[in-house]
């Protein structure tokens, strides 16, 4: 239960500081969670958003509405097949995923650096390992494993 009950702690305070900077946008953490998808991932299609966030397609349309609407996020037409919606993140999109990672990466780093140089690894793994076994390979494709937090 410890563990459980630690996870719930963190989660609050990893949250809190974009939590902040989205309420001063009438934003939520929805927004804060498809704003990152599309700013890490430039063309991501709405289908590929939606098994990525696994919510309904009915909650990703009033959040990317708002999202679109707003400036953050721009869709374009796939040039393949025009049925596809491609989600692309603006440069101001751009500029509030980074505030709202930032915060985030800095909390990171900051438990990081009080731990062995090795922990890093082990807590990468151990995150990976909580992710349901049939959504593994999903996320280790999207996951960039270039050392950043």
């Amino acid at each position: 239960m410890d563990l459980i009950e630690l996870l719930f702690f963190a989660y609050r305070d990893f949250v809190s500081d974009p939590d902040a900077i989205l309420a001063t946008s009438d934003f939520g953490r929805a927004h804060h969670r498809v704003l990152h998808f599309v700013s890490r991932n430039p063309g991501l299609t709405v289908a590929d958003l939606l098994d990525i966030l696994k919510i309904t397609k009915q909650s990703l349309a009033r959040v990317l509405k708002q999202l679109v609407d707003s400036g953050f996020v721009e869709q374009r037409t796939g040039r393949e097949d025009r049925r596809q919606r491609l989600l692309f993140a603006t440069p101001a999109g751009e500029a509030l995923a980074k505030s709202l990672s930032d915060p985030q990466s800095a909390r990171i780093k900051a438990a990081l650096d009080s731990l062995d140089p090795d922990a890093r690894d082990v807590v990468a793994e151990f995150l990976f390992r909580m992710i349901n076994a049939s959504e593994r390979s999903k996320a280790a494709k999207l996951v960039r494993r270039d050392g950043g937090s």
